[in-house]
């Protein structure tokens, strides 16, 4: 473990999204990029969204993912911390993955100090005070009431339900070729407002399939991870610099 250092970041996979036609190309895809980061990792977070839909009852859990859950258990087994946040997408994790799997969930932002740096993480959800519609309905997901009422149905009828509603989203449609400004959207004024009250270096989220690394005052950056459906892209952290790659298969 001596040689281990660099800290990987990754969002937005989406695996088993109905919309799409390539999950388990995808799927493989990623297992290979895990099995190559693990190499030199001291620490893998994963920023919430890597499923497209998780829900787990008390005796079952979602079919499907298992090539990537085996290579999370094998990367936890070996002594690599490996940390999950929850999305919109998945939001619904509770007690599976950190027992079964060794993960480390957060339901909400988190701060670390990582070799020497601080970081604010989170997926981004609900970060925007403009998205007033999606924090309302982020609540309601987030009800214990709701959940309780949730797993009384039949999985297939749940899931079922769960897919429809996926099948809604832009995941296959968006387009990346539009101009984006990340200096307005609803988190990066989010991370200003934190910076007023506390430093940080970093500030790391998903959320918004984008890439973007760019100076959110002089001595903190504002970081976007991308995704796994268009541009297979992660961020790696060495100490010293923080940078944003896409993953090629060799």
């Amino acid at each position: 473990m001596k040689n281990r250092k660099n800290i990987y970041f990754v969002s937005d996979v989406h695996l088993g999204a109905p919309s799409l036609k390539d999950n388990h190309e995808r799927e493989k895809k990623f297992v290979r990029w895990l099995d190559k980061v693990s190499q030199n990792a001291s620490k893998i977070f994963l920023m919430g969204d890597i499923f497209d839909y998780w829900f787990e009852y008390k005796k079952v859990v979602p079919r499907g993912h298992i090539r990537v859950l085996g290579k999370l258990a094998e990367i936890t087994d070996s002594g690599i911390p490996v940390h999950f946040f929850t999305g919109n997408h998945d939001i619904w994790i509770f007690d599976y993955l950190p027992s079964e799997i060794g993960l480390i969930v957060h339901h909400d932002p988190e701060t670390f100090n990582l070799l020497g740096k601080k970081f604010f993480l989170a997926h981004g959800d609900g970060l925007d005070p403009g998205d007033k519609g999606y924090i309302i309905l982020k609540k309601i997901f987030k009800s214990r009431v709701l959940q309780w009422l949730y797993a009384r149905l039949h999985p297939n009828f749940a899931v079922t339900v769960a897919q429809k509603w996926s099948k809604n989203s832009r995941l296959g449609k968006k387009d990346y070729a539009d101009s984006f400004d990340a200096t307005s959207e609803g988190m990066f004024q989010y991370a200003s407002s934190v910076l007023e009250k506390e430093h940080f270096d970093y500030f790391v989220f998903g959320h918004r399939h984008r890439l973007v690394n760019i100076p959110i005052s002089e001595r903190s950056r504002f970081v976007l991870l991308g995704d796994w459906i268009k541009t297979f892209s992660y961020g790696v952290f060495d100490g010293t610099d923080f940078e944003l790659k896409i993953f090629i298969d060799e």
